[in-house]
């Protein structure tokens, strides 16, 4: 078999069947690649506190530079403008958190203010929650504080059980419909986790974003794919050789 396969028409197409598993070597590579680059975490500094107003704007969508950054806001909670989201997790246990309206000065020399969702706390019934919203509804100061948390971007708006008055999800846009009050600048499009509860709400869990990298496995097997095709292209060019062989000890036999 080796002796066809050593015939010019055979050496060019294993030259011929060698680049095209080059190729498709190449590609896998890349693919393994891609793999890991896509699954590179940019590392930020998200632990060290910075003013909310650095960071993001009214009316704008978080960007990178804002997703999960500790800041701090300055400004007032808005009275009336507390509300329930039930179903939320904190260390694995279904609970709700009291949200609230904080209505944050755009600069230290104030102007027009901006609206600002903002997460109080967590409880783990809603009797409890509703406890707390009244208490902090009543006994929160109207004048200007700062507050701190991690900054997060908005989630989507709930498609059921809305209009039952069931809240589900933190959506600015959404919470906006609630609020009894306006803000002359808008609202920022995430929402803050406050990390210092009130009215006997227990703090919400709000960890370091994680700097894992993870790989991307759809990448990978692409990368799987590409090697099998160079190895087919191999089998291939050894599958026509040895047919070219066979059929000429056929046509011997015959003729013998």
């Amino acid at each position: 078999m080796w002796s066809v396969a050593r015939r010019p028409r055979w050496i060019a197409a294993l030259v011929f069947a060698l680049a095209l598993a080059a190729g498709f070597a190449a590609l896998g590579q890349w693919q393994f690649a891609r793999s890991v680059a896509t699954g590179t975490v940019i590392h930020r500094d998200t632990e060290t506190i910075v003013p909310l107003t650095s960071v993001a704007q009214p009316q704008s969508p978080v960007t990178d530079r804002a997703t999960a950054q500790l800041v701090t806001a300055t400004g007032a909670w808005v009275p009336g403008d507390y509300v329930i989201v039930s179903d939320r997790l904190n260390r694995g246990v279904a609970g709700y958190w009291v949200v609230g309206h904080f209505s944050v000065d755009p600069t230290p020399s104030a102007g027009a203010r901006a609206g600002l969702v903002a997460a109080v706390g967590w409880s783990a019934t809603q009797k409890g929650a509703k406890a707390a919203l009244s208490t902090i509804d009543a006994t929160q100061p109207a004048a200007t504080e700062t507050i701190t948390g991690r900054y997060i971007p908005s989630e989507s708006p709930q498609d059921s059980d809305f209009e039952r008055g069931k809240l589900t999800t933190v959506s600015p846009g959404a919470m906006i419909n609630l609020w009894k009050h306006t803000d002359p600048a808008g609202v920022y499009g995430g929402y803050l986790i406050s990390a210092a509860p009130t009215g006997g709400l227990t703090v919400i869990d709000s960890p370091e974003p994680s700097s894992d990298v993870e790989v991307n496995l759809l990448n990978v097997f692409y990368a799987v794919e590409w090697v099998v095709f160079a190895g087919f292209a191999m089998f291939l060019w050894y599958r026509l050789v040895k047919d070219a062989w066979e059929r000429e000890q056929e046509e011997a036999s015959e003729v013998n």
